[in-house]
Order: structure tokens, then sequence, then C-alpha cells
């Protein structure tokens, strides 16, 4: 029953954020006008997010409320600010709703599984089960939206239709807020722990840049954002623009497929080591970028179906591994503060600079008549990504240490 519980919740968290961000970039070009710039500042809202999350999370909820419940109070303001956000009838009225819809909504992301954590006797046996629900959430979003509502189709996009994944999404949040409070009771558990800025910043974890290794795995998680921002905030513009029908839809084909190579991610490990996994998954970024630049919505539709479907790869061969390599780098006392940083440093940091980067990029290949160039606009991730895939091959040396996956 709790697991049952768990995993509502679970599906509510990723149904909210599958239900927006994805179409994100085409609403906000097509009905508000909004340039490629102002895209990638709205895009940008979720590294701000992450990067005052733990602030929220470290100074407030481990330190004086049960998680559950502020859980539900941020689901709660997201519910309002997500109203708002889609009643903005242009993108200045727009900016301040999801900057700080994003502010509450990341913190989140930690609450829900320390709330799932804080119920299981053997995570790494069940968070597993409970976890996919998310997934399975936010590809239920994508297909409600093309299959069930028909938001993204041509008409429904020139017609503003895509304002109302904001209205069912602020349904979703209101009732993923009020549902916290039924939630399991998981009260602080850093009371009277002195807990400073370094500790929430996984600061404590900067002595390991100086492994070359680790340094060079570190910097190419930071640069490798940059291609990743591309696709968050292009792909779904893209599709819609030249004629993908259902775009949204077909896109959960990489929820699906992360799901898929997330199993097959220990047997690359094992077989292959680190190296080799951590290049196959930067190789894909290239082969997806590659695909898109040469793809259509007519005889070549399946080159962007693989690319599509290479997400899985893209994400968990580079950034799951490197989670996993993360935390065998780190000793004991330092491995929460080790992911942490990792995850400032890409979420936050990389993010943030890759977003400003892609809207630039697409500023710069979009016509006066508002017509984006597409294929320069995607061989530009490809050749970067190509760039920190060669960088890595030759810097990055490896290593005999077990890695469990």
């Amino acid at each position: 029953m709790i697991n049952l519980r768990l995993s509502i919740m679970m599906f509510l968290q990723f149904f909210i954020w599958g239900g927006w961000f994805v179409t994100l970039g085409t609403y906000l070009a097509n009905t508000l006008a909004a340039s490629g710039g102002q895209i990638g500042m709205a895009f940008s809202t979720q590294s701000w997010g992450a990067i005052i999350a733990p602030f929220v999370v470290g100074l407030i909820a481990d330190r004086f409320f049960n998680a559950e419940r502020i859980l539900g109070v941020l689901h709660i303001v997201g519910a309002i600010l997500m109203y708002f956000m889609y009643q903005a009838d242009n993108f200045v009225a727009f900016y301040p709703y999801v900057l700080g819809y994003m502010v509450v909504y990341m913190p989140t992301l930690a609450l829900v599984n320390a709330v799932a954590f804080g119920q299981m006797q053997d995570p790494s046996k069940e968070f597993g089960k409970v976890r996919v629900w998310g997934t399975i959430g936010w590809i239920v979003a994508g297909l409600m939206i093309s299959y069930v509502f028909s938001w993204d189709s041509a008409v429904a996009i020139a017609d503003g239709q895509l304002r109302y994944t904001f209205l069912l999404c602020a349904v979703a949040s209101l009732l993923l807020g009020v549902f916290s409070f039924s939630l399991p009771n998981t009260p602080p558990k850093a009371v009277g722990q002195k807990t400073g800025i370094r500790e929430l910043l996984g600061l404590d974890a900067l002595v390991l840049l100086k492994d070359k290794n680790f340094l060079v795995f570190f910097l190419s998680s930071v640069l490798i954002c940059i291609p990743l921002a591309f696709y968050y905030q292009n792909a779904n513009p893209f599709l819609t623009e030249i004629g993908v029908e259902n775009a949204t839809g077909k896109m959960t084909l990489g929820q699906v497929s992360e799901v898929l190579f997330m199993l097959a991610l220990p047997i690359f490990l094992n077989r292959f080591g680190l190296k080799v996994t951590l290049l196959i998954g930067m190789a894909a970024w290239v082969l997806r970028y590659v695909l898109f630049a040469y793809g259509n919505a007519d005889e070549t539709l399946y080159m962007l179906i693989v690319g599509i479907a290479l997400h899985g790869i893209c994400y968990d061969f580079f950034f799951v591994s490197g989670q996993i390599y993360t935390d065998a780098k780190a000793g004991e006392s330092a491995k929460s503060a080790a992911q942490g940083l990792i995850t400032l440093a890409t979420y936050g940091v990389g993010m943030l600079v890759g977003f400003a980067v892609a809207g630039m990029i697409t500023d710069g290949y979009t016509t006066e008549a508002s017509v984006h160039e597409w294929q320069q606009i995607w061989l530009f991730p490809a050749a970067f990504a190509a760039v920190v895939f060669l960088i890595f091959l030759f810097m990055f040396k490896s290593e005999k240490e077990k890695i469990n996956a």
C-alpha cells in the first residue's frame, strides 16, 4: 500500500514536468512570439532552480519540516504559479512566473526521493520499482498532449492551445500538493546538525578535482550539457515546425529508451568499462544531432525517430554512468558532497551556459521571416559534442577500480 502511494507520487511528480517542459519552446515561439534568447532564458530557469534547490532542501526541509509537508506546500504554490503561466499573454509577463515555478519545483525532485527512501528497508532494490512510475508519468503526459488533446497539432499550435498544458499541469500540481499531506511521515534528518553553504553545494568534494582523471570527467560533464540544452530547448519546436505530426507523443520514445538502456547500463559497464561506456554516450550525442540535421518529416523521418530514441544512450551512458563513477571515486564521507557538486556543475552551471548558447545559435540561424535554418542549428551541438568526445578520448585514462552498477 505504501509503495502504491509512493508510485502515485512519482507519477504525478514527473507527469507535471513532462506535461509542459517538452512543449515550452514551441509554445513560447508560436504563442508568445519569443526570440531564441528569450526561450533560452525561460529554459535556464531550470538551472536557477537547481542552484537554489540545495538551500531549500538543506537549510529548510532537512532541518525544520517533514519532507512530505514541504513537498505539499511547494506543489500547491507551484499550481498557483502554473495557473499564472497559463494566463500570461506575453513573454515579459510569463518569465517571472516560470522562474518562480522552477525555484519551487526543482527542490521537490529531492523531496520525493527523500519521502521514498524514508519508507524503504532496501532502497537499492525497492527504489527503481517506484521511480519508474515517474518516467511513466512523463510518457503519459506526452501521449495525452499529442493523442488525446492534440494540442501540438499545427492547427492547435496556431490557435494557442498549447497554453492548456499549463492548466493541465496546474491541476496535477494541486492534486499532488494535496495528496502529499497523506504520504507517510518523513521527519527532518538533519535536526541539530551544522549544515553550511560548503556542505550544501558539495564544495567539500572539490578535493576530487586534484585527480586528473576526475577533473577531465568533471569538465566533460559540464561541457556536454551544452549539447544537452539544445535538445531540451529545440527538439519539440524543430519537430513541429518541419511538420512532424504528434511530435510530443513521438518524443516520449526518448523516455522509453531511457528505461530500456538503464537496464542495459550495468552490462556495458561490466563488459566494456567506464571509459568506453562514457564515450558511447558522448558519441550518441554527435550521431543524434547529425540525424536531426539531415532528417525530415517525410522520407527520412526514420532518422528523426532514431535521434529521439538515442536519448537513453545519451543520458544513461553518460550522466548515470557519471553518477556511478563519482560515487566510486568519492570516499564514504564525501559521497553526498560529490553528487551535490556534480549536480550543481551540470544541471546548474552547465545547463545555464547551454541554454544561453542554444538561444544565441538559434537566433543566429533564424531568418527575418522567423524561419529557422535547422540544419545549421543542429550541426553546432553535433560538432561541439564531437570536440568533447575527442578531449575525453585522449585525456581520460582507463581506470581499473571496480565500478558497481
